[in-house]
């Protein structure tokens, strides 16, 4: 029994780690069909810096979903889409407890609500662990109108002590997910 509870566990903790939050907005009177290029251009505001090899992989992750879309990069001012991102993290404190033992012991006595069973014991130990989330948002701009019509987001956990090659099958899956609006469904 106690060990399927923590098969159980194990299987949560496993699929919680594995999944991203998406979301994403546009603009419901843009045409999609007719973005076929697009540049990189700087977003300001709150973001967090990525060192140069963390940027390069990022560009490179939404390189390749934004070309499995049917996109063309280009560096020309003339391209249909500018495209810029922003990333951000998040530290917070997760709090796990373990209690071992379990709930025997002494208890005794007469009268109501006494008796001899079951009572305290065992020990409980609390750790605390840093959960580090990284979140990851898209904006699309068409040039020529000049306004955001799509944006793209999605927030998961990072873990800096993975091995390069998991953390970047990861941001694959992390833009993947996120690309999977894209081209958004408009309901008639």
């Amino acid at each position: 029994m106690i060990a399927s509870r923590w098969a159980v566990i194990i299987c949560i903790a496993a699929l919680s780690a594995c999944s991203f939050k998406t979301g994403y907005n546009f603009d419901r009177e843009a045409n999609f069909s007719k973005y076929k290029t697009y540049k990189w251009v700087d977003v300001k505001g709150g973001t967090d810096k990525l060192n140069d090899i963390e940027r390069r992989q990022v560009e490179a992750a939404l390189e390749r979903s934004l070309a499995a879309e049917g996109f063309t990069k280009t560096d020309s001012d003339t391209a249909d889409i500018y495209a810029g991102y922003q990333v951000g993290f998040q530290a917070d404190q997760q709090y796990t407890t373990f209690n071992s033992g379990g709930p025997w012991g002494y208890g005794g006595g007469w009268g109501p609500g006494w008796g001899y069973g079951w009572g305290g014991g065992g020990i409980s130990q609390t750790t605390s662990q840093t959960i580090l989330t990284g979140t990851l948002v898209l904006d699309m701009y068409d040039r020529e109108a000049k306004k955001l019509v799509w944006r793209g987001q999605v927030a998961g956990t990072v873990d800096p002590s993975r091995a390069q090659d998991q953390r970047l099958k990861r941001l694959d899956q992390a833009v993947q997910d996120m690309m999977k609006n894209y081209p958004p469904k408009v309901a008639g």
